[in-house]
């Protein structure tokens, strides 16, 4: 029962085998053709990715792209020619892991000499439009912080305005002798209207850059919208990089005009000049106790400027440490830098680009799959029982061709015939004679020995 059980099992074993051979047959009829489809289209992307990164467009040029794609579809196609009717061959471990280092190896070959340009080939107008839009996007940040450190700087104004006016305050309380106690304009009345005028002058002053700097930013945000035009037009995304990179020089010079717009430089030393440039007037109190009275005014009044001055420098200290605008220089890329540099964003692109290059690797396991398979079915079952009705035919008549060749050839270890002149030599005188009739009823094998070479007649 064991026996008869294992020759089935090899039975249903064999026939498995022969069933696998039999798809792999007709595989085999188109995987060639297949494998040299993919390969074509491979060169074919990769020759559009090398002509996006060769400048010029002329004849050698179109020679060179047409070189590399056409040495790459060969290249792809040898090499995945030699891994599926080698590797499904290899039976030992060592032989099958090194094969698997060569196409891994081969493989990053294949991605580094053609892959890249094939989604570049695929997505290279798409990523260019991706860095334009991001570039967009860095020039709009800086412009508008740049605009907001030139806002910031003309809301010193009101922090000037509000010194001014206080000093003007106390001119009014001093021409009515509140503060020195002598009414009129006197030498106090004149050292706190000179700082009146001084911090009005600089009102006016940062009154007049408010216009520049509205104007610079509408002029900014005219040519952001442009550019962000430029990135969805339609056309050649080439052309359009060009009209893009002299609208981002224009807006460069448009984001530094504002930084040089800010006047909290020009609010912190006027700052510190406030305290400094004090031109006390002659005492012209009546008696000496006037004039003690007036010199102690003006000492407070000179105390009180210099807290005026230090708040207003910090104030305008703090508009200058903000953040400063991110310098922000647009560089042109092409196509396959774009790819690169934005690949997170065109997953699918670098996918179908490397697919379309390594999806042979499949073929290459499946076959490998298979072979294996068919050895497992054979395994144990002699060369007889593996054998198909057309194998036994054509070994048939191999053997018939080969017993056909046997008898024309001429018996070598038979004596050379004697002369003519020569008796014959005497019958052997010991055992019977056999009759002539005995090599007739010969049976056909013992016939077919006795015609061998080496036998005698």
């Amino acid at each position: 029962m064991d026996e008869t059980g294992m020759t089935r099992a090899q039975a249903r074993g064999v026939r498995h085998a022969r069933e696998l051979e039999d798809h792999l047959s007709w595989l085999e009829t188109f995987s060639g053709t297949a494998l040299g489809v993919l390969a074509v289209a491979s060169g074919i992307y990769t020759y559009l990715g090398v002509s996006s990164l060769l400048d010029d467009n002329g004849a050698m040029s179109v020679f060179a792209a047409i070189a590399y794609s056409v040495a790459v579809s060969v290249g792809i196609f040898v090499f995945w020619s030699y891994l599926m009717r080698l590797f499904p061959a290899m039976r030992t471990t060592r032989g099958r892991v090194g094969l698997m280092g060569a196409m891994a190896v081969g493989s990053l070959a294949i991605v580094a000499m053609s892959s890249w340009l094939n989604a570049a080939a695929l997505a290279g107008s798409a990523a260019v439009e991706q860095h334009l839009a991001r570039t967009v996007q860095d020039y709009q940040g800086s412009l508008e912080r740049a605009h907001e450190i030139s806002l910031s700087a003309q809301g010193l104004q009101r922090d000037v305005a509000r010194v001014r006016q206080s000093f003007e305050d106390l001119s009014e309380q001093e021409a009515a002798g509140s503060l020195s106690g002598l009414a009129g304009r006197g030498a106090v009345f004149r050292v706190l209207r000179q700082k009146s005028a001084e911090l009005t002058a600089l009102e006016d002053q940062i009154a007049l850059q408010t216009a520049p700097v509205e104007d610079a930013f509408a002029r900014g945000n005219a040519i952001l919208s442009r550019m962000r035009a430029l990135t969805v037009e339609p056309g050649p995304v080439e052309a359009r990089s060009v009209e893009f990179s002299e609208s981002a020089v224009e807006l460069q010079g448009l984001i530094a005009q504002l930084r040089q717009l800010s006047v909290a430089p020009l609010v912190q030393r006027a700052a510190q000049d406030l305290v400094a440039s004090v031109v006390l007037p002659e005492l012209d109190g009546q008696t000496e106790e006037t004039r003690g009275s007036q010199a102690a005014t003006i000492t407070s009044v000179l105390d009180v400027l210099a807290q005026r001055a230090t708040t207003l420098e910090s104030a305008a200290r703090e508009v200058m440490t903000m953040a400063p605008a991110p310098e922000v220089t647009y560089t042109p890329v092409s196509s396959a830098d774009a790819v690169i540099l934005y690949a997170r964003n065109f997953v699918p692109s670098w996918a179908g680009a490397i697919a379309i290059d390594l999806l042979p690797a499949v073929l290459v396991f499946i076959l490998a799959i298979t072979h294996g398979a068919i050895r497992d079915g054979r395994d144990g079952a002699g060369i007889s029982d593996t054998m198909t009705l057309a194998e036994l035919r054509a070994a048939l008549h191999a053997a018939r061709d080969v017993e056909e060749a046997m008898e024309h050839m001429p018996d070598r270890s038979a004596p050379a015939p004697a002369p003519a002149s020569a008796t014959p030599p005497p019958a052997p005188a010991t055992g019977p004679e056999r009759p002539a009739t005995a090599e007739r009823e010969m049976p056909e094998h013992e016939a077919q020995v006795q015609r061998l070479p080496g036998k005698s007649a």
